[in-house]
């Protein structure tokens, strides 16, 4: 009997439902930016990667049961979509995940009874395989589950046992599916673990219970974990009975979308169903990828996005397309995933707006780029060369944009390879730059000291107290942990409870003290780690501190009051943004310090001063209306109900802080505000500028701040007014009055100027020697611009039809060349051209221009006089 037909949305709940019937807490998809620790991926690849802290009990999980799907992107086999059936740089991985709780005898009776009571796979069709050694598994497939021994496949390391160097690993057991004969190889060997198409793999247990010491030493594991994974697109692919995971009926719409645009159909050539499937999978894994905050760029997750986006692109420039189209997609794309992932719809402006953004970008990148690759792909070709420079390639990447693996497809149609050795050799600058970047990606919480799983997070009291009573849990001094600390000492101290902010979501920290008696520690810098624990950092000043002792930690109010009136201010700004600017505005970054703002957000063109202009008077208006500013703690989901505006890239928990300003704003946010806007004093912005593709940054003032920029520039202006002997009011119109007054004076110094060159230039003349019937003169006049020099040579040159002259003036270590010849000295063959070339060289210097006047330059100051001296001889030599 068949199995029944189920679409892949179908079968996402199926499995997140059934794993919740069986005790297991459904999460949300983790975004596919890693979390901010985990340094080893540039993307979400797998269902348990998000989790790794998890697994190693680094932090707590929510719950020992949990199931996710979770979106993942893979671009390491790029070149290989749309080719095969099975390749995809976005899908989704379907996952039930144990922490020390339930283990084999009950992850292998799940597995089976999914598969074959809940998705109603055949059974006789289902295939398990396990580690060679693991007898446990074999056992419950056997005994447990009923599947006899001859179809129980025993496989090696390579193929059923997870691990990666030191650390948990453990034994797989997977589940294949037979879709047929059909499908096979047709040779006789052929069955489970074949490389062709007949046995696919649709479930994956990891049963980690082992640690590996990193030299293939194992020792048990206490608490043993199950991480499960199953491709929704793979499963997808078997219920539907369709060949490849792009026939599966999500997918397929979104190629009947490209196919509606681009007028081409599958099955009409493999070339043609290769750019339809590229297409398809490029743009599922940009919008998922943009609605999670990427945005691209040269570098890191923006650089893979990027890529994904311009090969898509150029895939429709081979379809004939030849006009931005992919975000015509978009809508298509979020209509079959949204009942998933409802932030798709949120977003689909923005997203839209990112995507042809960067398409029309790319359109003016690959005209420009086309032609010069051509041209470079001629001249290897004319030279007998089968293989592209990877100077080249890298020249079409550096000025051009053009991905190296748009230049390796391209080269490759030609029947050519690319040299990567050299491609790789001229990047490794621009590598080491990105790697220091990513580098700097981290927790900014102090990570030399583990406090332990027993000390308790410290509690935050400073949303309602500016001082609070607390007690020292820990001291941290030359990076080891200390019970005391006296004067003198820069240490850390861990308290129990804290009105002090730590550094987060862009608010810096509270500075202030912590007292114990007489003691006191000065408090410049506060972090809270990933176990919850606030660090002071700072300096004992006076007396002692001890671990266990009773402390009064009190923060700085006056510097907190300026960080409220800039963090209010923010929210404020934001809203004024998406006002004046539209809805696609999303805070990409901040930085809130006392009285002084920075706002980066997403937008994809200048900023006009009259925009600016307007942002700045909402922002203002909304301070002088006095909204009142309530927070309050909320379910996730009522506050997205509410219209609360959430963070691209922040991971919330079930319960957020939100902070409502009237009815202008309203957003998710832990930091600290003021009780009423007005107390956000006047708001100026100070810059506003481009800071990387498609964001900008706003940087502002308020408050007291802003007033002291006010006095200074007021005092500014009543200075000049006093200089200029007027008032403030009339400042303007006295200034351009001197200005006019200057220019005059500037006009009549300049004509006096002029007249005295012409005067200086009729006494060339008659000094000028004959040579050959031509007046040949030279002279040097420092301190003369080129405009100077070209005038008295007009002169010259219009008064003497015969004159032959080279002017020369020097400023500084430069020295200026003009030669003229008038009209008789042109025809007898002496053009000023190559006399300015001429006495330049001497001078180790170029020049040139017409026949009639000519320019050039030198700076060999020793040299000048020899210049001049060779003007003589070279009219004697033209003239013959």
């Amino acid at each position: 009997m068949a199995h029944p037909y189920h679409g892949l949305n179908e079968l996402r709940e199926m499995f997140l439902s059934y794993f919740e019937s069986k005790g297991h807490l459904r999460l949300p998809s983790f975004s596919l930016i890693p979390p901010a620790n985990d340094k080893s991926l540039l993307l979400i690849n797998s269902g348990m990667a998000p989790m790794k802290t998890w697994f190693t009990r680094e932090e707590e999980p929510p719950r020992n049961r949990v199931t996710t799907c979770q979106k993942c992107i893979r671009t390491g086999d790029i070149e290989n979509i749309g080719k095969t059936d099975r390749h995809g740089t976005y899908f989704e991985m379907l996952g039930n995940f144990s922490f020390g709780d339930y283990f084999k005898k009950e992850a292998i009776p799940f597995c089976w009874e999914f598969l074959t009571e809940v998705v109603g796979l055949e059974k006789d069709r289902l295939y398990p395989s396990i580690y060679l050694d693991d007898d446990e598994a074999f056992e419950i497939w056997n005994k447990d589950i009923g599947i006899p021994a001859e179809r129980i496949f025993r496989f090696g390391k390579a193929d059923n046992f997870w691990e990666h160097g030191a650390g948990p690993c453990g034994p797989c057991s997977e589940v294949y599916y037979d879709r047929g004969p059909e499908h096979g190889c047709g040779k006789p060997g052929c069955t489970v673990g074949c490389d062709c198409d007949r046995y696919i793999e649709v479930w994956n247990n990891v049963f980690s219970q082992f640690v590996n010491d990193g030299e293939n030493h194992y020792t048990e594991m206490k608490n043993k974990n199950i991480d499960t994974g199953m491709g929704l697109e793979r499963l997808a692919c078997v219920c539907q009975n369709v060949n490849s995971l792009f026939d599966v009926d999500t997918v397929m719409n979104i190629t009947n979308k490209v196919s509606e645009i681009t007028g081409a159909h599958y099955g009409e050539s493999h070339k043609t169903d290769v750019s339809l499937r590229v297409i398809t999978d490029h743009i599922r894994s940009s919008t998922m990828m943009i609605c999670d905050g990427i945005l691209p760029s040269n570098e890191g997750r923006g650089y893979v996005l990027r890529r994904l986006l311009r090969r898509a692109a150029r895939h429709g420039k081979l379809l004939g397309v030849e006009k931005p189209f992919l975000y015509e997609v978009v809508e298509t794309v979020i209509h079959e995933n949204e009942c998933a992932y409802p932030d798709l719809r949120e977003k689909q402006a923005y997203i839209t707006k990112v995507i042809r953004t960067e398409e029309e970008n790319f359109a003016k990148t690959i005209d420009g780029g086309m032609k010069i690759f051509t041209d470079l792909l001629a001249a290897h070709k004319a030279k007998g060369e089968t293989e592209f420079s990877g100077a080249d390639a890298f020249k079409l990447y550096d000025t051009y944009g053009f991905p190296i693996d748009l230049t390796a497809e391209m080269v490759a149609d030609e029947g050519m390879t690319l040299d990567r050795v050299g491609f790789d050799q001229e990047m490794e600058a621009q590598r080491v730059r990105a790697r220091k970047a990513r580098e700097a990606l981290g927790d900014l919480g102090w990570a030399g000291i583990e406090f332990g799983s027993e000390m308790p997070a410290t509690e935050f009291v400073g949303y309602d107290h500016n001082e609070a009573q607390g007690k020292i849990l820990a001291i941290v001094a030359e990076e080891e942990l200390r019970d005391q600390v006296v004067s003198g000492a820069d240490a850390i101290l861990v308290l129990d409870q804290t009105p002090f902010y730590a550094e987060m979501g862009g608010q810096v920290a509270d500075h202030g003290v912590i007292t114990c008696g007489d003691a006191k520690f000065e408090v410049t810098n506060v972090q809270k780690n990933k176990g919850g624990k606030f660090m002071h950092y700072g300096k004992v000043v006076s007396g002692a501190f001890q671990v266990g002792a009773a402390v009064t930690a009190s923060i700085d109010v006056e510097r907190r009051k300026a960080i409220m009136r800039a963090h209010s201010a923010t929210h404020l700004l934001d809203a004024a943004l998406k006002k004046v600017l539209g809805d696609h505005v999303h805070q990409a970054g901040s930085l809130v310090e006392p009285d002084r703002l920075r706002f980066d957000f997403t937008h994809f063109e200048a900023i006009t001063p009259d925009q600016l202009s307007e942002i700045d008077r909402i922002v203002n208006d909304a301070i002088l209306e006095g909204y009142p500013v309530v927070t309050e703690v909320l379910p996730i989901e009522e506050a997205k109900k509410k219209g609360a505006v959430a963070i691209f890239g922040e991971k919330y928990g079930e319960t957020v802080r939100v902070v409502e300003m009237g009815d202008f704003s309203m957003e998710f946010c832990g930091g600290t505000h003021l009780d009423n806007t007005a107390k956000a004093g006047p708001f100026r912005i100070k810059s506003e500028a481009s800071i990387a593709s498609g964001v900008r940054r706003i940087e502002a003032t308020v408050g007291k701040q802003t007033l002291e920029t006010v006095n200074r520039n007021q005092q500014v202006l009543f200075h000049a007014a006093q200089m200029l002997k007027t008032n403030p009011g009339e400042l303007e119109n006295r200034i351009e009055q001197q200005l006019n007054e200057m220019k005059e004076l500037r006009h009549t110094l300049d004509k006096f100027k002029a007249e005295a060159s012409l005067g200086e230039a009729r006494q060339f003349l008659t000094a000028a020697k004959d040579v050959g019937g031509l007046k040949v003169l030279t002279a040097v006049r420092n301190g003369m611009d080129a405009n100077a020099l070209r005038q008295m040579g007009d002169f010259l040159r219009d008064k003497e039809p015969a004159a032959v002259a080279v002017l020369a003036s020097v400023n500084g270590e430069k020295i200026t060349f003009l030669a003229v010849c008038g009209p008789e000295a042109v025809k007898k063959g002496v053009k000023a051209g190559d006399l300015v070339k001429n006495v330049c060289a001497i001078c180790g210097g170029k020049g040139g221009g017409k026949p009639d006047s000519a320019m050039g330059g030198g700076s060999d100051l020793l040299k000048l006089d020899d210049a001049l001296a060779s003007v003589d001889d070279f009219v004697s030599a033209k003239l013959g």
